[in-house]
């Protein structure tokens, strides 16, 4: 199913209208959400590495440590937690219920791909805002950190900046995008599989719904660990 959502996404025609609605669903349900959690992540993560970096006396690096963090690993998985929880239960609960109805059925009689028509601009909407909200997520986590850094650890605001400019680099950037992208295909890819397959009735949708969510947290937490042992190979740190 997973290949035939690739194949569809470049074979016409494409459901704009459909792909409108959902993107707007899972943004509006994900978006508060993504950014009220990702405040405590930064500031757990930003108090943490400050801790230990005190211990060592590499005070300086906290900021470059706590940002990279940030973007690198907990935006994507803040993001793509969100939008699984929120917007890919919706989902298997929707494609769920048509299923049951036996309206899915009846779009293969016609002749309409199911995949093609529901499910591709599902995932596609799941991407795009996974995307989008991965930037926001990342900006807000970082804000978070510098205030908790500053304020709290007694933090210089220059050593936090000059540090990051030190060590970060644009690929880190990139590949929590990749990383946020990849995770929305998934969190849509397994909704939509859940949801067409539902087994015992209403009842089963409801589980669906439950094992989409955490099929999708397990896939991401596994793929996370994959991208991150690829990029960290491909990639070298900063002046290494």
């Amino acid at each position: 199913m997973g290949l035939d959502v690739v194949v569809g996404m470049f074979r016409g025609p494409f459901q704009a209208r459909e792909f409108i609605q959902q993107f707007w669903f899972i943004a509006s349900v994900s978006i508060l959400p993504a950014a009220l959690v990702s405040i405590p992540f930064g500031a757990v993560i930003t108090l943490q590495l400050g801790s230990l970096t005190s211990q060592i006396g590499a005070e300086s690096f906290n900021g470059a440590a706590s940002v990279l963090a940030v973007i690198q690993q907990a935006s994507p998985i803040v993001t793509t937690l969100i939008v699984a929880g929120a917007g890919g239960s919706a989902i298997c609960a929707d494609l769920g219920s048509r299923t049951i109805r036996e309206e899915i059925d009846a779009m293969q009689v016609l002749g309409v791909s199911p995949i093609q028509r529901l499910v591709v601009p599902r995932v596609q909407a799941a991407m795009l805002v996974a995307v989008l909200l991965n930037g926001m997520v990342s900006v807000v986590g970082v804000c978070g950190g510098y205030f908790f850094n500053v304020i709290m650890q007694d933090g210089t605001p220059g050593a936090f900046l000059a540090s990051f400019s030190a060590l970060a680099q644009l690929p880190d950037l990139w590949v929590g995008e990749l990383k946020a992208a990849i995770f929305g295909f998934l969190a849509g890819l397994v909704a939509a599989y859940r949801g067409l397959n539902p087994k015992g009735g209403p009842k089963g949708v409801g589980d669906a719904v439950n094992q989409s969510v955490v099929i999708t947290f397990l896939l991401l937490f596994f793929v996370n660990f994959i991208i991150s042992v690829v990029y960290l190979r491909i990639v070298p740190a900063k002046g290494a």
